[in-house]
């Protein structure tokens, strides 16, 4: 039995070196082939291709006139190739990715069971692609190639990364499967990608040297505030997705790709679905705020979801857009800023000198998360949010910074949308204001006293308001601070004293402190520096309405 037994092996040993180490029969077999014109070098409809090898599992075709091109030399280069490429999918991509993720589809006309690899000459920066047409009849789909069928680009025969672009197109094939002919639903464009660019961290192609993970590294931290879903196949969607899903699978398990794709939902739901059957409080909401965060900081010591756990990326930081205060006297600035759906925006405040307020206010009604993050002198940071309000409005207030604090960062999204993301995003504006507010010398000492004088000063304009209507005359008794984004009474009030102060040449009287009422107040404050500015070493207007405005104001009412 033995002796069979060995026979039997000799001859299936065989067959595998017949397999790889014989040419084919069909070797100088050409074939016109369907191509993308959109991913074609010269826009092509129609390429002519050689077949160059058949496995069990794969048949490689390469562009004829491509080939043909070519020195010696380097076709039996891109054979040596070729041949490896075929051994790794036979042997390791295929049976892994069919038996964690699922099969590819049963092709209704193709029986061969192999998969179609046609090379040809691509758009520069494009790895390859799948068309989905290839698996309906020509009857369906006139430009169909009627099989299972990947599309790769000439320039990486000879790359690295030739296995993980092999992976990454298998992937969709596998995910077609998966929803539109078992569950009859179209996968959502970056969550379909999202699963395709993880491949070569599955397989641990990311090594030295040239590699996806690398080149995905970079269109990243070009541009880190490109939206997840939103999908127009640049590289910085690559970037952004590659980048995130990196996080996911580092902090939740490759699982949640899995059985995501295995759902009959898509997108986001399909995520929330697989952190839930897999045991995770967190849903996808909570961890695109985590991940907008460590893309910042990468340090699991300030939390242990604020960093990648792949080695790979532990270098990975992105630099926030970045405003400087200057120091020495009180400064502002204010930022009306679009951004779209799922995207991450980092945005940091150094310099100034004083008491640090910030303040952010959407535009329109909107799912804003914002997360902030705050350091000392000592690099010591920290983590909160600041919490909006039913008017769209929050702030966060730093005192002494300049001298305890040297930065703080804002890092807004928005989630108005969790599903149906189809091409280009409309954007959501918010505004945010930083104004540097001097402490002075002298303070009180008690916030009892504090509180005391507040409400002394509250009673006082009530009784300067009463008083007024017995007169028939306006009073702008003004008892609360007052900067770029307040509205109310005392806005309105305000306005009023202004345009009487000639110092306002709109004379919008609108309860809204936006930018013409904040200008006004410059005015205001430089026609009267030596009582408002001087006493606080300020040379110019900051636009703040506070105790030293506020005093000048109520003045000015009693005088006239």
């Amino acid at each position: 039995m033995g002796g069979k037994n060995e026979l039997k092996f000799k001859i299936a040993a065989l067959a595998v070196l017949l397999v790889f180490f014989l040419p084919s029969v069909a070797e100088a077999e050409t074939k016109i082939f369907n191509v993308e014109p959109n991913y074609d070098y010269y826009s092509r409809n129609q390429i002519e291709a050689v077949l160059h090898r058949t496995t069990n599992k794969m048949s490689f075709y390469i562009e004829k006139g491509w080939w043909d091109g070519l020195k010696e030399e380097k076709k039996s280069e891109i054979g040596e190739g070729l041949y490896k490429l075929s051994a790794e999918f036979e042997y390791r991509i295929y049976p892994e990715m069919t038996s964690v993720f699922g099969p590819e589809p049963d092709h209704p006309i193709d029986d061969s069971g192999r998969l179609t690899i046609l090379f040809h000459r691509m758009v520069s920066g494009a790895g390859g692609y799948v068309n989905s047409g290839d698996q309906y009849s020509r009857y369906q789909y006139s430009r169909s190639n009627e099989r299972n069928m990947a599309y790769i680009n000439t320039a990486f025969l000879d790359s690295p990364m030739l296995s993980g672009f092999l992976a990454h197109e298998f992937m969709h094939l596998i995910t077609f499967n998966a929803k539109e002919k078992k569950h009859n639903v179209r996968e959502e464009v970056w969550l379909n990608e999202a699963r395709a660019e993880y491949m070569p961290t599955f397989f641990g192609y990311n090594g030295e040297g040239e590699s996806n993970l690398l080149r995905r590294k970079e269109n990243f931290i070009k541009t880190p505030d490109n939206p997840l879903t939103e999908w127009l196949n640049r590289s910085a969607d690559y970037g952004a997705i590659n980048m995130f899903t990196q996080y996911l699978v580092d902090h939740y398990g490759v699982e949640i790709l899995i059985d995501s794709l295995q759902s009959d939902k898509i997108g986001i739901e399909s995520i929330n679905l697989a952190l839930k059957k897999n045991g995770y409080q967190e849903d996808f909401d909570q961890i695109f705020t985590d991940w907008t965060i460590a893309v910042l900081v990468n340090d699991c010591s300030l939390g242990e979801k604020y960093c990648y756990l792949n080695e790979d990326l532990k270098d990975l930081r992105i630099a926030p857009q970045t405003s400087y205060l200057p120091r020495g006297h009180g400064s502002s600035f204010s930022i009306k800023q679009g951004i779209k759906n799922w995207s991450g925006n980092w945005y940091r405040v150094v310099g100034g000198s004083g008491d640090l307020v910030v303040e952010f206010k959407a535009e329109e009604e909107a799912n804003f998360q914002i997360p902030y993050f705050l350091c000392d002198i000592d690099d010591s940071c920290q983590v909160g949010f600041i919490q909006l309000n039913r008017e769209g409005r929050g702030s966060v207030r730093v005192d002494n910074f300049g001298k305890e604090y040297k930065s703080l960062t804002i890092i807004p999204s928005v989630r108005n949308k969790t599903a149906g993301f189809n091409g280009e995003e409309k954007s959501v504006y918010f505004s945010w204001s930083a104004v540097a507010i001097p402490v002075r010398e002298i303070e009180e000492s008690t916030q009892r006293l504090l509180d005391r004088i507040e409400e002394l000063k509250r009673e006082i304009a009530r009784l300067q308001n009463l008083l007024a209507a017995r007169r028939g005359t306006l009073a702008c008794a003004i008892s609360s601070n007052l900067s770029f984004g307040s509205r109310g009474d005392e806005v309105e009030c305000l306005q009023q004293f202004l345009k009487a102060e000639n110092v306002y040449p709109e004379g919008l009287i609108t309860g809204n402190f936006l930018t013409l009422t904040r200008q006004a107040v410059i005015r205001f404050q430089e026609k009267y520096a030596e009582d408002i500015l001087y006493p606080l070493s300020l040379a110019r207007g900051t636009g703040y309405v506070g105790p030293m405005t506020r005093d000048k104001i109520s003045e000015i009412q009693r005088l006239r």
